[in-house]
């Protein structure tokens, strides 16, 4: 527990420091997780002998990273996308270890997790970043917390047993009611003055509910793999793909919720 603690402070001070430092490093941290993330996948993978073209993952978030930088318009992120899959079967075509389904897998990359790093960056340069960076992460994190407790108080019915026996029916109906109180925190607390209690309660719980989806997603893949971690890269946490999995649903949420509502600058 000790050392699960301290990776936790010592990563988020590394995180707060960079997303608040400036819109450069903001950009970039996300980049070297999205990088992180890729390599984790890739690296897996490999124990079910299937080879996909990591490096085709890493140079779409390099390209994704300098669209971010030069804000470019929507576009030019379907296009890179685009290449990427290009890229992708273009090399299961030439390397003949990688062949179809590690092309395959790299397309499946591409999609998740490269794609949802990339929305980050996309949001991270936006009018609108603070208040999509805080409110879906301050619903997955409380939602998280809730739904762990709440699953070992009350627990007894099993939302997706083959996917993750531990999560149970009431643990996510705990945690989706706490995006209620996230809301009320962040509304009492003036973080956001700008926007009404309603928005945020309807807005944290959707980010709650989509970040409980996005856990179990990558369950899903550690279930098919055959790992309880994708790395040991963070001590008692895993690696930066276990980390990351709520928030990669939870902050593109939360950015299409203000976007849809008129908040988004």
């Amino acid at each position: 527990m000790k050392k699960r603690v301290i990776s936790a402070v010592v990563l988020l001070t590394i995180t707060c420091t960079c997303v608040f430092l400036s819109e450069i490093t903001r950009v970039l941290f996300f980049a070297a997780a999205g990088i992180a993330c890729a390599y984790e996948l890739s690296r897996n993978l490999e124990k079910l002998e299937i080879y996909c073209c990591a490096w085709v993952m890493y140079v779409y978030i390099a390209a994704q990273t300098l669209l971010a930088f030069f804000h470019a318009a929507p576009i030019a992120y379907i296009a890179c996308f685009a290449s990427g899959v290009y890229l992708a079967m273009f090399s299961g075509i030439l390397h003949k270890k990688v062949s179809g389904s590690g092309a395959l897998y790299t397309v499946a990359g591409l999609g998740y997790p490269c794609f949802l790093f990339g929305l980050l960056m996309m949001i991270c340069v936006s009018g609108s970043w603070l208040e999509s960076l805080v409110i879906g992460s301050f619903a997955a994190w409380v939602c998280d917390s809730f739904a762990l407790f709440g699953g070992m108080l009350f627990g007894k019915h099993k939302v997706a047993p083959l996917v993750s026996p531990k999560k149970t029916v009431e643990g996510c109906i705990c945690g989706a009611a706490s995006s209620f109180l996230t809301a009320w925190g962040l509304y009492a607390l003036g973080f956001f003055p700008e926007l009404p209690l309603s928005f945020l309660m309807i807005t944290t719980l959707v980010c709650s509910s989509v970040g409980q989806i996005g856990d179990l997603a990558e369950s899903l893949l550690k279930r098919m793999i055959g790992v309880k971690d994708f790395s040991n890269l963070i001590p008692g946490h895993g690696g930066m793909f276990d980390r990351a999995d709520s928030l990669l649903f939870s902050i593109p949420m939360a950015f299409i919720c203000l976007t849809i509502a008129g908040y988004a600058v």
